[in-house]
C-alpha cells in the first residue's frame, strides 16, 4: 500500500507564498506522474499542476506564472511552490501519484489526505 503525506499548508496574506510538499512511502516499483489538485468549498476538485517522472510540467491557466511544481525522484516527493497567492487560491490541496507496483502493471492513482491553504488578510 502507498501512502502520500502532504505538508506545508496554512494561512497566508494575499501576495504571500507557501510551499507544499507531498512524500510517497510504501513498497512499489516506480511513480509515473505526480500532481496537485485543489477543492474549494462547494466546488469540484480541479487540476493545479502535474509533473511526469521525466520532468514535463502542466499547469492550470489560473496558476501559470505564479506556481511551480517540482519533484525529487530519489525522495519520491513532489513540491508546489506558490507565489503571489490570491484569495481565490483558498482550498484544500491534494497531491496525487500514479504508482506502478511492477514494470508490467498499469499505474494506479493514490491521493493524499489534503492540506488546507487559506489566503486572507
Amino acid at each position: 500500500q502507498v501512502q502520500l503525506v502532504e505538508s506545508g499548508g496554512g494561512l497566508v496574506q494575499p501576495g504571500g507564498s507557501l510551499r507544499l510538499s507531498c512524500a510517497a512511502s510504501g513498497s512499489f516499483f516506480s511513480i509515473n506522474a505526480m500532481g496537485w489538485y485543489r477543492q474549494a468549498p462547494e466546488k469540484e476538485r480541479e487540476l493545479v499542476a502535474t509533473i511526469t517522472s521525466g520532468g514535463n510540467r502542466n499547469y492550470a491557466d489560473s496558476v501559470k506564472g505564479r506556481f511551480t511544481i517540482s519533484r525529487d525522484n530519489a525522495k519520491n516527493t513532489v513540491y508546489l511552490q506558490m507565489n503571489g497567492l490570491k484569495p481565490e487560491d483558498t482550498a484544500v490541496y491534494y497531491c496525487d501519484a500514479a504508482v506502478r507496483y511492477t514494470v508490467m502493471t498499469a499505474p494506479r492513482n493514490y491521493w493524499g489526505q489534503g492540506t488546507q491553504v487559506t489566503v486572507s488578510s
